[in-house]
């Protein structure tokens, strides 16, 4: 067994299916899935595919910068919030890009403007990759 890495309690990652070079990530291992900031989130079918097309603004306090992309519905759930409020949500299945590593990863898309961080890596995306050190940041990347 390959030992793991540790990793700060924030870190930047790619998602490159998304077309995202970089996005500031909160990891919490109290939340079972992760999470995407997304706006104008607009499901549609392709070729009898269930799609969403949505943009991102990948930077926190910047309404500027903004990524439109798309992809496939993996799910469409349940997930209650930080507020213990339940939202429905588009889950999609994407890659994620950390330290030399790409690996797929569930994530649900939300309205996350009023949250520090664009995205939230949940515990089952480095479950068995990494151990989190919540005194740390930017372990495995440079804080920009």
């Amino acid at each position: 067994m390959m030992p793991k890495e540790r990793m700060g309690w924030r870190e930047w990652v790619a998602l490159p299916d998304l077309g995202i070079s970089e996005v500031k990530a909160k990891v919490d291992t109290g939340a079972r899935s992760s999470a995407l900031h997304a706006f104008d989130i607009r499901p549609f079918l392709a070729n009898g595919t269930q799609k969403v097309r949505f943009k991102v603004h990948p930077f926190q306090r910047n309404e500027i910068d903004t990524v439109e992309t798309e992809a496939e519905v993996f799910d469409r759930r349940e997930v209650r919030n930080s507020g213990g409020k339940a939202e429905l949500r588009y889950a999609i299945l994407t890659s994620i890009e950390l330290a030399g590593q790409r690996w797929s990863i569930e994530l649900t898309l939300t309205n996350r403007d009023v949250m520090g961080f664009r995205m939230l890596l949940g515990r089952q995306a480095v479950r068995g990759r990494f151990f989190v050190d919540p005194g740390k940041s930017y372990l495995l990347s440079v804080d920009r």
